[in-house]
């Protein structure tokens, strides 16, 4: 179980327990950076056009590629030491800056099909739905999942009149991808070989809080509501405030003290209460013996 909580690791993690082939930190991280890719969360904004800007290509690769998800694996899950962390974050990133070319290479074709106005309304509500989830594992056990939800927008955004299946990739788009996808990957780097002192000096289940408020407000940013910086500066402040200098290290000390009964300090104590608990109940019993 990850030691965050965090509802989306927990999720992924509990199916790859029901599948004894899959299972282990660096697969459940490779996971969590490709879901986006595999639920059609990713092609959902380059269609929305989620990439179009720089700010929106840093959003995407921090908010979507890394994030919270992403942090709690490497942080709470996987094991070693940070260089050979950083090399399991390549070897994902091996697999994922590739997909993230062909995803978007395909997104023209799938565009001419599509009511680009309809589709960025479902967009931005699997984005919601996403935040919602990262933010309440409860909350999200009422959702859809996005792979439903992407697909309901296509189907309900679908214009077979316009259709041109052509296939003709939009360079601009493809290096955008990579782009995003990199900006995810360096995070996940970032975190590997900072990870023993963001162990000691951050929060992260409340840093997971303020990235789902992020994530909540990057809808807004692809509907015009919102300015298209909003969600990263909202990430930036959630992470100034998921800063805790030692209070990890304190909290984990005190869980350890309970933990052990307190037989660090008074092992004779223990032993000594347990041996009265032992005569009680002997006695009780003598005294009642239905018990």
């Amino acid at each position: 179980m990850s030691s965050s909580q965090h509802p989306v690791a927990l999720r992924i993690e509990r199916a790859l327990r029901l599948d004894r082939s899959v299972s282990g930190p660096t697969k459940l991280l490779a996971i969590v950076m490709f879901l986006p890719l595999i639920d059609g969360i990713f092609p959902a904004l380059i269609l929305a056009g989620g990439i179009d800007t720089v700010a929106g290509v840093v959003q995407v690769g921090l908010l979507v590629f890394g994030g919270s998800a992403t942090l709690a694996v490497i942080l709470a899950e996987m094991d070693g030491t940070p260089r050979e962390q950083a090399k399991v974050v390549l070897l994902v990133a091996a697999g994922l800056l590739p997909l993230a070319a062909i995803e978007a290479a395909l997104a023209p074709t799938i565009a001419s099909v599509l009511d680009l106005v309809i589709f960025e309304r479902f967009a931005a509500l699997v984005i919601a739905a996403v935040a919602a989830k990262t933010a309440s594992a409860r909350i999200g056990e009422y959702l859809p999942s996005a792979g439903v939800i992407v697909g309901l927008g296509f189907v309900a955004s679908v214009d077979p009149a316009g259709a041109e299946l052509v296939f003709v990739p939009d360079p601009t788009t493809i290096v955008r991808a990579i782009a995003a996808a990199g900006v995810g990957v360096a995070f996940a780097l970032g975190v590997a070989l900072f990870g023993p002192w963001l162990r000691e000096n951050l929060d992260i289940d409340r840093f997971r809080f303020g990235s789902a408020v992020a994530l909540g407000v990057l809808p807004l940013t692809l509907l015009d509501v919102t300015p298209d910086q909003a969600p990263l500066a909202v990430l930036i402040v959630a992470g100034v405030l998921a800063f805790d200098p030692g209070g990890t290290a304190e909290s984990d000390a005190a869980d350890g003290a309970v933990a052990n009964g307190g037989r660090d300090s008074s092992d004779r104590w223990t032993a000594d209460r347990g041996e009265d608990a032992e005569s009680d109940r002997a006695t009780d019993s003598e005294r009642e013996p239905w018990l």
